[in-house]
């Protein structure tokens, strides 16, 4: 039986990537999906935006699981957007059991090279754009009577990430705001998790992020092979992040929160 039948989840940053692979999954476990992206460039971010096309995609592949998809264009930055959007979602599909706070920014920088935009805009979207996700959904879970909320962290939330204080400091940030509501919406039978991934193939990896990447480590290359998995694989796929996430929107997991789940292969531990 399909762990998710009849659930209806929320998720954003969906139009690709890890957000498009937890919207298959959990759509394949039987749930209608809902969620936004920005589907726009963000100035400083070197890897290729995600479009609308990737948007409507993703639309597509929900539905060949056999579910509905209602997804738009949203900024998770625009709490007043979200909790508009979340709105029409619970008005088209009569409620809401899941959320995936997934959306999220990566720009390598060394610290001398890092900037008070590139510092806000990554605090904007990581941490206050979950905040928004969190403020805008959690009331609609609790009129259903409890559900599940993941926090997409990383592996630089459990340890760090070399050359990038400013995303190190946002995903730090993370695992706070998921104890925190997990200990307030508990009275709500609302679980809050965190999932850290380490590296990851996906389309993050795109445009001239790769070569960000190898500029800031030779400002220090020691740090090269700090988060060096123990597997014989140096990055997971996005079906495996997935995995991790439709086992914490299950019921599976129904006794588990403020939780951290980390799916880097052993990386945080180098």
């Amino acid at each position: 039986m399909m762990r998710l039948q009849n659930k209806v989840a929320f998720i954003t940053g969906v139009a690709r990537g890890q957000g498009r692979a937890h919207a298959v999954r959990l759509a394949r476990e039987g749930a209608d999906i809902a969620g936004i992206d920005l589907a726009a460039p963000i100035e400083g971010v070197p890897y290729d935006p995600a479009t609308r096309d990737d948007l409507a995609e993703t639309v597509a592949l929900v539905q060949a699981e056999g579910r509905r998809a209602l997804l738009g264009v949203g900024d998770v930055r625009d709490l007043e957007g979200q909790k508009k959007f979340v709105a029409d979602v619970v008005s088209t599909f009569g409620g809401l059991d899941v959320v995936v706070a997934n959306a999220g920014i990566c720009i390598p920088a060394t610290w001398e090279e890092s900037t008070a935009e590139i510092f806000k805009d990554t605090i904007d979207i990581n941490v206050t754009g979950v905040w928004n996700t969190i403020m805008a959904t959690a009331p609609h879970l609790i009129r259903r009577g409890g559900g599940s909320i993941i926090v997409i962290s990383s592996v630089a939330g459990n340890k760090m990430q070399p050359f990038m204080i400013h995303y190190t400091t946002s995903k730090h940030a993370l695992v706070g705001m998921t104890r925190g509501f997990a200990a307030e919406l508990g009275l709500h039978n609302i679980r809050v998790n965190s999932v850290h991934p380490g590296a990851v193939n996906s389309p993050m990896g795109s445009g001239s992020m790769q070569q960000r990447i190898a500029e800031t480590t030779e400002s220090n290359p020691k740090l090269a092979g700090m988060n060096t998995p123990f597997l014989n694989r140096w990055a997971a796929d996005t079906s495996e992040i997935a995995d991790a996430v439709a086992f914490l929107a299950s019921d599976e997991s129904s006794f588990i929160t403020a939780d951290s789940l980390t799916v880097d292969g052993g990386a945080q531990h180098f």
